[in-house]
């Protein structure tokens, strides 16, 4: 006969198996709460009375059906489940419970004519099988509390071995996201950043690139996918590597932004997602650039330790109302002094600037003022920019950060 289960508080006219039903008090954490899975009230006081008389550090639970199991699984470390339920038997039984409690520690119990199964069930993802009538106290505390160390073990090996997966796809969205620029050091000098925010290991769906189509005329990109996943990242791979080959086909420049948004439209999983960018190409002999901007905050002119921000319109985000034209607008190089730094919207997000407010492409120029005196070389200023923007947040950029500066070959300040 199959005794009830019940949830309420123990009376006197409540059977042995019933009071064992009743769930546990809060325990110290040496404790182990281990749930029994057992409809035979004998089989189950045997269970009980081992585990006294080895005085064993346990908080015995018991539910007599799958059904009465479940709103237990996530309270407890370990279940003894036995594989001759009213509601589910054999290896279904096993799988069912491990499909719902997949940080929980099970160990099977088993009947001596069903060893094979019991053996079968460590296969399916137990970890272990006791045969009933041949264990004692010792025995039995022994196993439940080597299958909560088994089990916490294979947890973190599993963690780890995501971690070691996650590390590896962050490689490989670098090498996507974060290119080697195809540029003669003899025709500009150039130093890129980029800092994940700080919510992600992972890299977002910021990108650069840098190619130098013909000698002295460069093609520089900066840009960012919106959003911070998996999915933003391996888009923003796919719009950089179709922008170089672009450039790099010699497709007009005024051609480039729209076929760059086609791409877009074309990959995106939902219509929701966009990026901005600023696509500027350079003709360092002529001292001209000119800069195209898709939403995108606009480049820095630097010269003589002044930060000028270039007047272009920002333009439309690649992806909102497709076939919009990005304007074009030429600005002058100061001769054979000057920097030009591009960056993603991260950098400037930030709070910090003259009001309560984001830093703002003002508060950033307002950072630059008088840099040569403060920065010893042009590869130290990404990095103490972010560092001072950092400062004036009063914590880390939350959003992604991706800088280009490029200048005038061997410039040191």
């Amino acid at each position: 006969m199959t005794v009830p289960d019940t949830t309420t508080s123990p009376s006197p006219e409540l059977s042995h198996l019933d009071r064992l039903a009743q769930p546990a008090p809060a325990t110290p954490a040496n404790r182990l709460r281990v749930l029994l899975v057992e409809d035979d009230p004998g089989d189950a006081f045997l269970v009980q009375e081992l585990l006294i008389e080895a005085r064993a550090p346990v908080d015995l639970e018991v539910a007599t059906s799958m059904a009465r199991a479940r709103p237990r699984l996530r309270s407890v470390d370990c279940v003894l489940l036995d594989l001759g339920l009213p509601d589910a038997s054999g290896l279904s039984c096993l799988r069912e419970l491990l499909s719902e409690a997949a940080g929980v520690a099970v160990c099977v119990l088993t009947g001596l004519e069903d060893e094979h199964l019991g053996v079968a069930a460590v296969g399916e993802g137990a970890q272990d099988y006791l045969i009933k009538g041949q264990v004692d106290g010792v025995l039995l505390t022994r196993a439940l509390r080597y299958a909560v160390e088994r089990k916490r073990a294979d947890e973190n090996a599993r963690r780890l071995r995501e971690a070691e997966l996650r590390e590896a796809e962050s490689a490989r969205l670098e090498r996507g996201l974060l290119p080697q620029p195809l540029l003669d050091a003899k025709t500009a000098g150039l130093v890129s950043f980029y800092r994940p925010g700080r919510h992600r290991a992972l890299l977002g769906g910021d990108f650069y690139d840098v190619v130098e189509v013909s000698p002295g005329r460069l093609q520089l990109l900066v840009g960012d996918v919106c959003g911070h996943g998996v999915e933003e990242a391996a888009l923003g791979v796919t719009l950089r590597v179709a922008w170089r080959a672009l450039v790099l086909a010699r497709v007009p420049d005024d051609a480039v932004l729209p076929a760059l948004e086609q791409v877009l439209v074309s990959e995106r999983r939902s219509d929701e997602l966009f990026a901005t960018v600023a696509m500027v190409s350079v003709d360092v002999p002529a001292a001209r650039a000119t800069i195209r901007l898709a939403g995108h905050p606009p480049p820095v002119l630097l010269t003589g330790g002044h930060a000028i921000p270039c007047q272009v319109d920002p333009g439309l985000v690649l992806g909102v109302l497709p076939g919009v034209s990005c304007p074009a607008v030429d600005v002058d190089l100061p001769g054979s002094d000057w920097g030009l730094l591009t960056y993603t919207d991260g950098l400037i997000e930030g709070l910090g600037g003259s009001a309560p407010d984001r830093l703002g492409i003002d508060g950033l120029c307002e950072m630059l003022t008088g840099y040569r005196d403060i920065v010893a070389t042009p590869h130290e200023l990404p990095r103490w920019l972010v560092g001072q923007a950092e400062l004036r947040n009063g914590e880390p950029l939350a959003d992604d950060v991706a800088i280009l500066l490029l200048n005038t070959a061997g410039a040191t300040w």
